[in-house]
């Protein structure tokens, strides 16, 4: 006897006009991500709560996607793929509130036998995750890839990836900068969260990035710089991002946001990159992070 599962309607994603709305979802999402990392006492907040508005925007507003039923092919819509794959609070946050799988499941972060790993992964299953990520350095590869193959199948979507500006000291990253600028992917958008913090300290310590926009415009890119954290600034960034595709380049945003964003003794700290808050500043974050009417897992 064979057990057919019922089809499940498809279902697009919400699109969301006001920048007030929006930010009542960052904020939402922000609580999200303190309380998931709180309730195990493990996992990055400083960079999720950073990169938050970047990803509402994506997903609540900017990219053409359909999150029930889920497809791994995602053909005829617009793609994200996370590449600093340790902020995945803020990635399983919005997936869950865009509609990929319920917001109860968040309150099973990092739990053994959860679809919610600490970096996110393929084998689970969980709507939403197209690639394992979290092996630093492989995202723009992936996304290079799926946008050529859009190309190739004359699909007009748009790819998008995010990496973190630690993540440049990377080699593979500039791989794959080479292979998009020499194969004219130009359907294809890369964010850098440039925080200038990674897990050991600052990167002008670490890995003294430079002059990224300069690095980019010789490798072939057309290059954006904009303020991650405010959408008055982003969302016009993000509109110009996308009119400069289908020119012969890949695009690259450098979106520069502060780590912790939204709770002040979190901000600008790279000690907030994998630290769990405690009981009582989980209270504190918790009443920065206002929101009208928070509907809390």
């Amino acid at each position: 006897m064979h057990h057919f599962s019922q089809p499940v309607e498809a279902k697009a994603a919400p699109q969301v006009e006001s920048v007030d709305e929006l930010k009542q979802i960052a904020s939402q999402v922000r609580r999200d991500i303190v309380r998931m990392v709180h309730a195990v006492n493990s996992g990055h907040p400083g960079g999720s709560l950073g990169c938050t508005d970047l990803l509402v925007a994506l997903y609540f507003k900017v990219m053409k996607h359909t999150p029930a039923p889920f497809d791994m092919n995602g053909t005829g819509q617009d793609l994200f793929f996370l590449s600093n794959g340790h902020i995945s609070p803020v990635f399983y946050s919005v997936l869950a509130r865009s509609g990929y799988f319920p917001v109860s499941e968040l309150s099973t972060f990092r739990k053994l036998n959860s679809r919610l790993q600490g970096h996110p992964a393929t084998h689970e299953y969980l709507p939403g995750v197209r690639i394992a990520s979290g092996s630093l350095g492989q995202g723009l590869s992936v996304a290079a890839g799926a946008a050529q193959a859009k190309k190739l199948n004359g699909d007009d979507r748009t790819v998008f990836v995010l990496m973190g500006d630690g993540e440049l000291e990377e080699g593979q990253v500039w791989e794959a900068a080479l292979y998009a600028a020499h194969h004219k992917i130009d359907n294809l958008i890369a964010f850098v969260d440039r925080n200038g913090q990674q897990i050991d300290g600052s990167t002008d310590e670490i890995g003294g990035l430079g002059d990224l926009r300069a690095k980019f415009e010789a490798f072939g890119w057309k290059v954006l710089e904009a303020d991650g954290n405010q959408f008055e600034t982003l969302l016009p960034a993000l509109e110009e991002a996308q009119s400069l595709t289908g020119q012969g380049k890949p695009v690259m945003v450098l979106m520069d946001t502060q780590m912790g964003y939204g709770v002040d003794f979190m901000m600008g700290s790279h000690k907030w990159h994998g630290v769990a808050p405690n009981d009582e500043q989980l209270e504190k974050a918790l009443q920065q992070l206002e929101v009208k009417e928070n509907s809390d897992y």
